[in-house]
């Protein structure tokens, strides 16, 4: 039995769907399809979910939001048109758009989730029709129904243990399910909605409750590709990653699946194969517990930006009983989580997402740090990208931090940070944004030079 996902550029016009339902089709261990709201239909389109952002928020200010509505509905009837389906899915869409904005708005991350969750939901309904129409026992499933419960935490809900066995009886239907992504519902009965992208959130989690073999996850890519293929042409594509890999490049910038994605694939063992909707012979990649090891130390080079670091030092730091916990009481109070703590015997520094931090915040936080830890030196350095050399080959390679190091010197990249997890799995580089680029492709040519063609 297979969960398969579909993304929004998989879903984004008729020709798409039509597609989705060939592969489907082509498959009857194909049982449960996970769907995202209409993606891009080219590069200057908007997301669906985006317009359902700023209907909300136009809802929310009390302006008017009918422009938005309108395009959001002609998304879907666009699409309905092309696939000749009965007019009634776009009033049972119309309606149920017009019901969710005329909600109580006075939670606002409440009306704004039950706004986004929409353009899943809806789509899902329509891609169950168009399955319908061409004759396939096919059922939308509403998450509700099927027993998705999740906690009260909008925009970044986790699955509550016991919607697993609710959700595990979806393994006994004689339909074909078709499941909007992307959010559940909490125990009070409201919607709440996974980080952005959370369609890869959804299918993990149904993949593991009906214990499918296999997790697909169809997007617009061939493979997981081994750097970024913006920043060096025909890049080297992943034939396999283990799930540590895996998410670590998810982590690190790897949009092709959301880094939270696997974790209740971790949890079950169960394969994830990221496939291409366009071209769906193609092998893909995919996501095992453990691997064969025949790439050498690095399978894959990722890179993000607008990171921030807050450097604190003070003599004889680690004599100091208590002095992380203070200091992270502090970023507590303010709302910061961190991403990486790189320490020596007289500092610390926190690298936190630059966004976390307000700039008029900024100067009372350090005011902060200063006087309750009674440090000598705390300063902030903004704008940096992360670099992260991630296999698992490094553990059983001698020099593949020299390696590295050395060829950032060689590009003439200052490495600001550096920082290896205790997995040795993977291997952090701080560097100036401005130097990202430079920086990932003098990387790539290290560990994949037969095949490195940089761009710029």
């Amino acid at each position: 039995m297979k969960v398969v996902k579909f993304g929004g550029s998989s879903l984004a016009d008729a020709k798409h769907i039509k597609r989705v339902f060939d592969i489907v089709h082509s498959d009857n261990e194909r049982r449960i399809i996970v769907v995202s709201a209409p993606g891009k239909r080219h590069e200057n389109d908007t997301k669906v979910t985006d317009l359902l952002i700023s209907c909300g928020l136009h809802a929310i200010n009390n302006e008017d939001p009918s422009p938005y509505i309108e395009q959001v509905v002609a998304r879907y009837k666009e699409i309905a048109d092309d696939l000749i389906l009965p007019p009634t899915i776009i009033e049972t869409i119309q309606n149920d758009l017009l019901v969710r904005l005329a909600g109580d708005k006075n939670n606002p991350e409440q009306y704004l989730d039950c706004i986004k969750a929409s353009g899943e939901d809806n789509h899902a309904k329509l891609v169950a029709c168009y399955f319908q129409e061409q004759g396939v026992k096919a059922k939308y499933m509403n998450p509700r129904e099927a027993g998705l419960i999740v906690s009260n935490e909008h925009g970044n809900a986790q699955v509550l243990p016991k919607s697993y066995e609710k959700l595990r009886r979806l393994r006994e239907s004689c339909e074909l399910i078709i499941f909007p992504g992307f959010f559940g519902y909490g125990q009070n009965g409201g919607i709440f909605t996974f980080s952005r992208s959370g369609s890869d959130v959804t299918g993990s989690i149904l993949a593991y409750a009906v214990k499918a073999d296999v997790y697909e996850n169809f997007t617009d890519v061939d493979a997981v590709f081994s750097v970024n293929p913006t920043f060096v042409e025909q890049p080297k594509e992943i034939k396999e990653l283990t799930y540590r890999e895996m998410r670590e490049l998810s982590y690190a910038g790897f949009t092709v699946l959301h880094e939270e994605a696997l974790i209740p694939a971790i949890q079950a063992g169960i394969p994830v194969q990221i496939k291409n909707t366009n071209n769906p012979r193609a092998r893909g990649t995919t996501i095992l517990r453990t691997r064969e090891n025949q790439n050498g130390p690095v399978v894959g080079i990722a890179s993000a930006t607008g990171f921030c670091s807050i450097y604190v030092s003070k003599y004889l730091l680690n004599r100091e009983i208590g002095f992380g916990r203070k200091l992270y009481a502090i970023l507590e109070e303010f709302g910061i989580s961190y991403e990486h703590t790189p320490s020596g015997i007289d500092d610390v520094t926190v690298i936190i997402k630059e966004n976390q931090l307000q700039e008029d915040e900024e100067e009372v936080l350090l005011k902060r740090l200063e006087s309750e830890l009674v440090a000598d030196e705390v300063h902030i350095q903004h704008s940096l990208a992360l670099i992260m050399v991630v296999g698992e080959g490094m553990r059983h390679n001698i020099g593949t931090m020299a390696r590295a190091a050395n060829a950032l010197a060689k590009a003439d990249v200052n490495i600001e940070m550096i920082n290896q997890g205790s997995s040795e799995v993977s291997m952090m580089f701080a560097v100036k944004e401005v130097d990202e680029k430079k920086a990932v492709q003098a990387l790539y040519e290290e560990f994949f030079a037969e095949v490195a063609l940089p761009i710029g």
